[in-house]
């Protein structure tokens, strides 16, 4: 054999003769992730599960249903709204004239329909005659809960004394027990402490003074009960005092 010929590799036979391709001859597989099986046509797909945001649209009332009906106002409901929004008795004939009603005899007709109408509907209120005139008022049955809606409404309420002293800590804050007492010459620890469980006054922190009394400010309920931003938005004093004749 010659050289050449023995450089060569010998290649292996089958059973035919027929020379066997190397293994790094063979193409290669495809692994399963880079061709995933398409499914046939006959086959049923899988339903789509929705996402947050077209759960969130379902959940959203239609244009039509948030939109509120057209009220054609008739002579019921202009009496009605009027003895709805008025705080004390309105008189038959004052409510023709408002109304536009023909006669006395058809506001009392009005008047009949409509307490019938709540009656019907198990409605709270009915339109009762009050010296002379007819006002809206709630049934007696309701006045275990209306008794704390007013107790409410009275403990909101607060003294001269109380305003007083609310005007002294709001504008000079922060102020110890002492300081406030001096200006207003009485005692006032009854009224601080009343502003404190009326949630308008706090403990804002210790004056760095002898014995380190406590001092006091204004809460975030004290804003948002005088419409206030902030303390910046409390009127200027010099604006609060009578003007001069």
């Amino acid at each position: 054999m010659t050289d050449q010929q023995e450089q060569q590799a010998p290649r292996d036979l089958t059973e035919d003769n027929q020379p066997v391709e190397p293994a790094d001859a063979a193409e290669p597989v495809p692994f399963e992730e880079d061709t995933p099986p398409q499914p046939h046509d006959d086959e049923p797909k899988s339903r789509e599960m929705p996402t947050q945001e077209e759960e969130d649209e379902d959940d959203q009332p239609d244009e039509s249903e948030q939109q509120e009906p057209e009220c054609t106002p008739t002579l019921e409901t202009v009496i009605e709204a009027v003895l709805f929004a008025s705080d004390e008795p309105v008189k038959p004939l004052k409510l023709t004239d408002i109304a536009e009603a023909g006669s006395v005899k058809q506001i009392r007709q009005c008047v009949r329909d409509l307490n019938q109408k709540y009656r019907q509907g198990g409605f709270s209120f009915r339109i009762e005659k009050i010296a002379g005139g007819y006002q809206m008022m709630t049934l007696p049955v309701f006045n275990t809960w209306l008794s704390k809606l007013l107790k409410v409404r009275s403990d909101s309420k607060l003294s001269p004394a109380a305003l007083e002293t609310l005007a002294i800590v709001a504008y000079r804050q922060p102020m110890i027990r002492a300081d406030i007492e001096a200006i207003r010459g009485v005692a006032s620890g009854e009224v601080l402490r009343n502003l404190m469980y009326k949630g308008l006054v706090k403990i804002v922190g210790r004056a760095e003074v002898l014995g380190r009394p406590m001092q006091y400010g204004t809460t975030k309920k004290f804003l948002e009960s005088f419409g206030l931003g902030s303390i910046k938005d409390l009127p200027n004093v010099e604006e609060l005092k009578n003007p001069q004749s």
